[in-house]
């Protein structure tokens, strides 16, 4: 899955390159797309590996990612996010859930890239 892709769907989802999280955020999902395994543990493994990579913290990486999250949810395009969902999205979805949406999402377009 190449960066641009991955940038693609964050931009599309109102999220600008002005937030720390956004590139945070594109990271991650990169390394969640690398391997699966970082889904299930973000606070005590993804979080630290994109804080290490950026030289910061990962409490700065973890709010950094609420942030964004938070501008797609409040003035971002919640319907982009809905329909990647692929089922409704009553509150705004923690950071976990949001980083598993868009990698699922990612990961599917890839496959029907190679089927179809």
């Amino acid at each position: 899955m190449s960066e641009i892709e991955i940038e693609r769907l964050i931009r599309s989802l109102g999220i600008g390159a002005t937030y720390r999280g956004y590139h945070y955020l594109q990271y991650g999902i990169k390394l969640c797309l690398e391997n699966e395994d970082y889904l299930l543990s973000v606070s005590k493994s993804l979080y630290p590996q994109i804080a290490n990579h950026y030289c910061t913290s990962s409490y700065s990486v973890e709010r950094d990612i609420r942030t964004v999250i938070n501008v797609c949810w409040e003035r971002g395009n919640r319907e982009l996010l809905q329909k990647i969902a692929m089922h409704p999205l009553e509150i705004r979805p923690a950071s976990s859930e949001f980083l598993d949406i868009l990698t699922a999402h990612l990961k599917q377009k890839n496959i029907e890239k190679i089927f179809f």
